[in-house]
Parts: structure tokens; sequence; C-alpha cells
């Protein structure tokens, strides 16, 4: 999966989509999710960069990962690969 190349984000976490004219606003978390996600990373990289630098652990990481990105796929943020 991947993010849709023409989302904004701010360094606040605010989001924008143009194609729908949607807005949004996230956590610092939910920034940095977006981020990796745009640079490329896959799930298991996610995963292991976000288990090495947050304190929690790894099943509540995947677990958290797993609705973060299902809710930006409800919202068109995020695209299945095609």
């Amino acid at each position: 999966m991947k993010i849709s190349q023409n989302i904004a984000i701010s360094e606040n976490g605010f989001l924008f989509n143009p194609s729908t004219g949607d807005s949004f606003s996230t956590n610092n978390t939910g920034k940095v999710l977006i981020r990796l996600l745009q640079e490329g990373k896959s799930q298991d990289e996610i995963l292991g960069y976000m288990e090495a630098n947050f304190d929690t652990d790894r099943a509540s990481i995947e677990k958290d990962l797993t609705d973060f990105m299902y809710m930006l796929g409800n919202y068109r943020i995020l695209l299945a690969d095609t």
C-alpha cells in the first residue's frame, strides 16, 4: 500500500487531500507513520521503526498500525498497490 502522492501534510500533522477537498489532522505518531508510508516503507519496516522509537510493545504497534492504515484507506489517503 502507498500514500496518494497528492496528499499534503504539514509539520503540525494537518493533512489535505486535494482530490476530495478533505482535510484531517493527526497526532505526532500519525504524522510519523504517514511520512514513513510516503517514503515507501513496507509494513514490516514501519513496525520495526515504531518498535525501536516508541515505548510500547509490538502487538500494540501492529494493532494500531492496522487500524490507522484501515482509516487512511477509508479516507482515500492510502491506496492499494496496483
